[in-house]
């Protein structure tokens, strides 16, 4: 389905003049195009309600709030369109933004699953190695899972490495490995087929991601769910950043017999090396 963009632009050269003015303004302020009922969109366009009316009606929407609706879905499935309402309101802003992120991190701890989670735990315990695969806005999420898992554990990789193909680093993978795949939206399309390939050979699999990826839930063993609200345009991975250090915290303290030493021998390479400040 064509989207709203798109669709006018198909249609502008059919448009009225004063319909033309409402399109111009939604391509000028497509991004904040949310935030704004019919009565505002008509008057900061120039034009009568009726015509906006008439306007959404021949783009093939049945009533306004359908198309922002249909905003609203897009902005759920990760595209980056802004409410800007308080952007000038800076204290209004952070307000909103620290009772968003608050309530980012009350869901996923009220919803985290013990069972999953502990499953999770003891397979990356036992496992061989762990692979962290992350890409586009995972890849930094999964560079930092590994950054953690390493203090305590070696063998931890992270994939895919820049610019390289998966398939020559999975031909090796075997049930005694422990893959953790990071897949929050927008998901590249080959996390899919990565997981039903991780799947049929058996790997152990566990899939981090956002509440809203129901599909992918039945292509891994387990799954620890973070949202991603935010009062604007772009995600907040402020409870990504939560469950993982929660995660990469119980490691350690299962594997605490192992993971101190490490830990000691690693500061004390940090120190011979002189490649961190002391303060």
């Amino acid at each position: 389905m064509e989207q709203l963009d798109e669709r006018l632009k198909g249609q502008y050269a059919t448009l009225s003049p004063q319909e033309q003015r409402v399109a111009d303004f939604i391509f000028d302020h497509f991004d904040d195009l949310i935030s704004y009922n019919s009565a505002e969109l008509a008057k900061l366009s120039g034009v009568s309600k009726a015509t906006v009316s008439r306007l959404f009606k021949r783009l093939g929407y049945d009533k306004y709030k359908d198309m922002r609706d249909e905003l609203r879905t897009l902005r759920q499935s990760g595209m980056p369109l802004t409410d800007n309402r308080d952007a000038v309101q800076g204290n209004t802003l952070l307000a909103r933004h620290y009772k968003q992120e608050m309530a980012n991190l009350t869901q996923w701890v009220s919803a985290l699953d013990a069972g999953q989670f502990a499953g999770s735990l003891n397979g990356m315990v036992r496992a061989r190695r762990i692979i962290v695969i992350g890409m586009r806005n995972s890849w930094p999420v999964a560079l930092h899972l590994r950054q953690q898992l390493l203090q305590s554990r070696g063998q931890v990789l992270v994939l895919p490495q820049p610019g390289q193909s998966l398939s020559e680093e999975l031909v090796d993978l075997t049930p005694e490995d422990f893959v953790v795949v990071i897949a929050f939206r927008r998901r590249p399309r080959i996390i899919r087929a990565l997981l039903q390939q991780l799947q049929q050979r058996e790997i152990p699999v566990l899939l981090m991601c956002e509440p809203q990826a129901y599909s992918l839930f039945p292509l891994a063993r387990w799954r620890l769910c973070a949202p991603l609200d935010s009062v604007s345009a772009y995600d907040s991975y402020a409870a990504v950043n939560s469950l993982i250090n929660l995660l990469a915290n119980a490691f350690l303290h299962e594997t605490l017999e192992k993971g101190r030493p490490r830990i000691q021998d690693i500061a004390a390479l940090y120190q011979q090396m002189d490649e961190l400040e002391q303060r």
